[in-house]
């Protein structure tokens, strides 16, 4: 076996706890999403999508393996459904609402405008289109890039996808410490909370429009949780994206990651969707999630124990094989 050529390996087969675990789980997860927050078709796509990459080759296995981080955090975010954050704690909306107003604040015809008011007075076409350009890369450039670090780095990919989602929890968790409204409903409502609020594309439906489409109503009429609007989330994602891309000398891709994560930043606030606090407070997750990360790594044998497995768990069969042989 020792001399066999890797490239006549066969494909590793799928373990006999994976041909029932991951059906298993699938059918678990559609019964209690159900029961948690009712039937909805994106629940059978994620299932279809799992089952389809474990069963279909030991290169899409792996692959789906090592993405389980992401389906944990679409699950997360998913369920927040069931435990809106408005229900535990008041929602922040006077309070953010006036301090972006003192410390960011603009003069304009006589009255002191947030900048989101500015831009709603003051927008353009041009504007609007690339602003939603810019909004619709926020999860599909970290995607993108965790699809590429999975078969160039893999260990970096693991330490990336695993930020990724530290900085969601922490993120998540501060929706419910703080809950707040973004800029578009105190233009809609005013100053006053207003429970079971549907989500709203805002500035956004300017993009739709240009363009006759429906994209951005498609996804904020999905919105899970309205009133979570610090930390930017939108905001903290490129600044994980651009950090692991410097470390691993992505090159010219550096400073196309710099330009997708001003062009966000911006786009935030030009479309309503945060005020500059939140994306500032999106920064700061992000650079606090990275920083988590890197002392676990640092600090902690189990954490790096646990990443070597991740990495052997989503190894090519041949690297297996010939570690064996």
């Amino acid at each position: 076996m020792a001399n066999q050529p890797l490239t006549s390996l066969p494909p590793r087969p799928t373990t006999g706890s994976g041909r029932w675990l991951v059906p298993a789980l699938s059918v678990a997860y559609l019964l209690f999403s159900g029961f948690l927050i009712g039937f909805r078709s994106e629940q059978l796509v994620l299932v279809a999508l799992c089952n389809g990459c474990y069963f279909l080759s030991d290169t899409t296995r792996r692959f789906i393996t090592g993405f389980s981080i992401f389906v944990v955090f679409w699950v997360l975010y998913d369920y927040m459904r069931a435990f809106p954050n408005y229900a535990y704690k008041a929602v922040d909306v006077a309070q953010l609402y006036h301090t972006e107003q003192r410390f960011f604040g603009t003069m304009s015809q006589g009255k002191l405008l947030t900048p989101n008011e500015f831009f709603l007075a003051h927008h353009h076409p041009a504007l609007d289109v690339l602003c939603g350009l810019f909004y619709l890369c926020w999860v599909p450039i970290p995607l993108g890039f965790a699809g590429y670090l999975f078969f160039a780095n893999r260990r970096l990919f693991f330490e990336f996808s695993l930020t990724f989602l530290l900085v969601n929890l922490l993120g998540f968790t501060i929706y419910y410490l703080h809950p707040a409204a973004p800029p578009w409903f105190v233009q809609q409502h005013g100053l006053g909370f207003v429970p079971l609020t549907m989500g709203s594309t805002a500035g956004l439906a300017r993009f739709d429009a240009f363009f006759g489409v429906s994209i951005f109503q498609g996804i904020y009429a999905k919105n899970a949780n309205v009133f979570a609007a610090m930390p930017s989330l939108h905001s903290a994602y490129p600044v994980v994206v651009l950090f692991y891309a410097l470390r691993n000398k992505s090159g010219f891709f550096n400073l196309f990651f710099i330009i997708i994560m001003l062009g966000i930043w911006f786009a935030a606030v030009y479309t309503s969707h945060h005020y500059v606090l939140d994306v500032l407070a999106g920064i700061s997750v992000a650079l606090a999630g990275i920083v988590l990360l890197r002392l676990l790594v640092a600090y902690s044998l189990a954490f790096r124990r646990l990443l070597s497995s991740f990495v052997q768990a989503t190894a090519p069969a041949s690297s297996t094989v010939s570690s064996q042989a």
